[in-house]
């Protein structure tokens, strides 16, 4: 058995093979060092079997004994010396190691410690051979941080692969992987240790697959197109501009009415007594198209067949008659019920906020927006909607929520080509990525395309969860991300197997190649407890006409939708008072009302 002498002359033991194992076989010899790489020589012996060839295998750390210290060592290429392979005779072997750290016992009967860097780096000769578990744990030790338990160690599946949560959350995070290889079940994991450590925490997940809710269904509340309660009014100029063109080009002419009459029927809503030509008034001064003040349609509308009758050229008039054709056209479609319905015109932002956000969360924390039944051309507005609301409602709550957005498939609202998406919702998230963990506004970003996301974005995550990635532009994505003195750890990344992960950042000590803990079938993102009824099913042929022309089912729509349009329009003298028609009394959520902000607290007032 080796052992080494330190500086006081105390004999320390450095040796980490069973003391069965033949010293020759298990063991190989610093040949070169370049201060950040090294070379080893060792043999393979054909009477060993398989114990020399399992110590060099490519990924697993190693340790090279330098006395008081050991170095760690990362194996990335493994070779033989010569071009033939001999069955009766030893096999010399060349290992490459990448210098990671050292390891280093400071109290007898302690654990070691590990830090980052070389300060002593290994002579020609040193003794190099497999690391001992203790060096290992050391290694991703987290020095006392709040750490949770994610998976195990890809190199020795006894050891409990850990992260920091609090510095994974608050400097944002990215989980990035080809299809397949179990990127939304990571994120499940991430969700669910997330929580279970900060129980105060709010997430909210855009979730384009309807894929999540299943998997968190005892700790997520879910909200899909049928439920969804988002007031048109909550809905900034150019987000209810998208919605109204449905991702056609937008004409700016009909964004400029728009921006002059939204404030004068909002005032109106707020001062019904006031004409709807009337502008300004008191406290009516402070409002714009963007404040979040309810307003009703049927007032929009009349200011618009107002503006049309007072224009003196008939050239003028096709712009109005544009724009009030959209506007009648989402107001009676009924894939906008969760902005157009009948409740929609009432101050239900309250209830809205908490809602979505989870005020109080009664033992949901997580809110799981379910986009896949939702229109696509209006699903960046909404979006761009949520995002803001939750940096705002975090930045007003001065320090009081943290709040997690989610966001799946992050390529596709924050693109890398600045000219793709919808700008409204890219502002919104690379406000929280590069404000947000100021005010408790974090962001998980989890992409399949780490080539096509908005670098600025990625940058912004302080910890990156890298999965498998076949294709090499998103491969030199994360490269560029990861330290150095790690880079030949994502040679790995084209190879990798299901669960296994490379995490690199704030969230570990060290760059780690781990494997998720694995699920049961119930708690897989995705999964749906049909039982054996899926083969009985039989398609609904009418109803999926229906969908495709539009038409909506007569009892849910009914009762859900009401008309704006119901109510003939009197004529508007200049300057008489307009009484409002009544609204509806709202079906109020229950979890919803107990904290209710005001929405002063928040802002929206003045913003």
């Amino acid at each position: 058995m080796y052992e080494q002498t330190t500086a006081a002359g105390e004999a320390t033991s450095q040796e980490r093979r069973d003391g069965t194992q033949n010293d020759v076989r298990l063991l190989g010899h610093v040949i070169r060092c370049d201060g950040a790489r090294a070379t080893l020589a060792a043999e393979v012996s054909p009477d060993d079997g398989n114990a020399t060839t399992d110590q060099w295998v490519v990924g697993r750390m190693i340790s090279i004994n330098l006395g008081s210290t050991r170095t760690v060592g990362l194996v990335y290429e493994i070779a033989k010396t010569t071009p033939e392979w001999h069955e009766e005779a030893n096999n010399p072997i060349e290992i490459s190691i990448e210098l990671v750290g050292e390891v280093r016992d400071v109290t007898p009967g302690a654990p070691p410690i590990f830090d980052r860097g070389i300060t002593r780096y290994p002579h020609i000769g040193a003794i190099a051979h497999r690391i001992r578990a203790r060096d290992l744990k050391a290694i991703y030790d987290l020095a006392g941080r709040q750490s949770v338990n994610v998976g195990t160690l890809s190199q020795d599946e006894t050891i409990d692969a850990n992260i920091a949560i609090q510095d994974t959350l608050t400097r944002h995070f990215a989980v990035v992987g080809t299809t397949g290889v179990g990127k939304s079940t990571a994120v499940t994991i991430l969700l669910r240790r997330a929580i279970e450590a900060r129980p105060e925490l709010r997430v909210l997940v855009f979730d384009p697959h309807n894929e999540f809710g299943p998997s968190l269904g005892d700790v997520a509340f879910r909200i899909d197109a049928e439920t969804l309660d988002l007031p048109f009014w909550m809905f900034r100029l150019e987000e209810f501009a998208e919605v109204l063109f449905r991702g056609r080009e937008i004409d700016m002419d009909e964004v400029e009415i728009l921006r002059d009459i939204i404030p004068m029927a909002k005032q109106h809503y707020r001062t019904p007594g006031a004409g709807l030509m009337r502008r300004g008034g008191g406290s009516g001064d402070a409002l714009t198209a963007d404040t979040p003040v309810p307003y009703r349609m049927v007032d929009l509308l009349k200011l618009l067949d107002e503006r049309m009758g007072a224009l003196d050229a008939k050239s003028d008039r096709p712009v109005f008659r544009a724009l009030k054709a959209r506007i009648e056209s989402a107001i009676v479609d009924p894939r906008y019920k969760f902005m157009f319905g009948s409740r929609m015109i009432e101050d239900t932002i309250h209830e809205t906020i908490g809602k979505i956000f989870r005020l109080p969360h009664n033992g949901k924390q997580i809110t799981c927006f379910e986009m896949a039944g939702m229109p696509s051309e209006i699903v960046n507005a909404v979006c761009s909607v949520l995002a803001r609301l939750a940096f705002d409602l975090t930045l007003w709550s001065e320090g009081k929520m943290e709040l997690l957005v989610l966001c799946e498939e992050a390529h596709r609202y924050m693109p890398a080509d600045a000219k793709l998406g919808f700008a409204p919702t890219r502002h919104a998230l690379s406000r929280i990525a590069k404000e947000g963990r100021k005010y408790g506004c974090y962001l998980g970003v989890v992409t399949q395309r780490p080539g096509e996301l908005d670098s600025t974005i990625l940058s912004q995550c302080s910890t990156v969860f890298a999965m498998r990635l076949a294709n090499e532009k998103d491969q030199a994505i994360i490269r560029s991300a990861i330290a150095d003195s790690s880079a030949s750890t994502l040679a790995f990344l084209s190879s990798m197997g299901q669960r296994e992960a490379i995490a690199f950042g704030e969230g570990v000590s060290t760059t780690m190649r781990l494997k998720f803990v694995k699920l049961r079938r119930d708690e897989l993102p995705g999964h749906q407890d049909t039982g054996g009824e899926k083969t009985k099913r039989e398609v609904d042929l009418v109803a999926v006409v229906n969908r495709l022309r539009n038409v909506p089912d007569p009892k849910s729509f009914a009762a859900a939708q009401g008309s704006f349009l119901e109510t003939p329009v009197p004529p508007v003298t200049p300057g008489a008072p307009y009484a409002p028609r009544p609204a509806a009394p709202a079906a109020k959520e229950p979890e919803a009302q107990a904290t209710a902000p005001t929405p002063r607290a928040f802002g929206f007032g003045s913003r």
